[in-house]
C-alpha cells in the first residue's frame, strides 16, 4: 500500500470506528511514521472535493465517505499480491493454517470482524510479512488461484475491508460490499 494509502486508512479509522473526526497532520505523520509532508499530500485531494475542512489547528472530516471511496477508487490491489497459489483446501481450512501474524483481508476479514458472512466464498487474501512461511504451508500452484498473499499491514479496519472488496472481481465481492456499506453508514450516523 502507498503512505498516502495509509493516510485514508487512519483518517477513515479514526471517524469511522472511533468517532474522532478532528485530526491533525501532526499526529498522523507521527503515528504512521512518515513525513508531514506527506500527509499533506495525501490531503490535498481530500481538502480540494470537500471530504475535510481545514480548521486551524488541524483538519475535521466532513464526509468520510468521500475520502472511503475515493480510497476505494485508486486502490490497486493487483499490486501489492506478492504470492498467489491454487490450495487443494477449503476457505476455512486455508484460514486456519495460516501462520500467527497473518492479516486477514477482504472475504475472510469481513467474517471474523462481523462474525457473519454474505455469501460463501473460495479465495482467501491474506496480509503477511511471512511469505517463507506461507509458501511453505500453501507451495506454488500454476492453476487458478484462490490464496493471495499482499504486502504486510499490521491491522485491518473496516474501511481497509471495504477498500480491498471494491478492488476485487469475484462476483460475491459485491455482496458484501453492500452489506459492508450498510454497516459503516450505521456507525457513521
Amino acid at each position: 500500500m502507498k503512505k498516502k494509502e495509509l493516510v485514508y486508512r487512519e483518517i477513515l479509522y479514526q471517524s469511522i470506528e472511533k468517532k474522532n473526526r478532528r485530526l491533525t497532520q501532526a499526529s498522523l505523520a507521527k503515528g504512521l511514521g512518515i513525513s508531514l509532508s506527506t500527509v499533506n499530500h495525501s490531503l490535498k485531494p481530500l481538502r480540494s472535493m470537500g471530504a475535510i475542512s481545514v480548521r486551524q489547528r488541524g483538519f475535521e472530516v466532513a464526509d468520510a465517505k468521500k475520502i472511503l471511496f475515493y480510497w476505494a477508487s485508486i486502490r490497486n490491489i493487483e499490486k501489492d499480491i506478492v504470492y498467489k497459489t491454487r490450495a487443494s483446501k477449503t476457505p476455512i481450512d486455508m484460514e486456519k493454517n495460516m501462520p500467527g501474524n497473518t492479516v486477514f483481508a477482504a472475504y475472510s476479514a469481513y467474517k471474523f470482524f462481523f462474525k457473519s458472512m454474505p455469501a460463501d466464498y473460495s479465495e482467501v487474501y491474506v496480509y503477511s510479512s511471512d511469505l517463507k512461511e506461507i509458501k511453505k504451508r500453501f507451495p506454488e500452484n500454476k492453476n487458478i488461484p484462490n490464496l493471495f498473499v499482499l504486502k504486510g499491514v499490521d491491522k485491518m479496519t473496516i474501511a481497509h475491508i471495504f477498500v480491498d472488496l471494491w478492488n476485487l472481481k469475484e462476483w460475491y465481492a459485491k455482496r458484501f460490499l453492500k452489506e459492508l456499506e450498510m454497516k459503516i453508514d450505521g456507525l457513521l450516523e
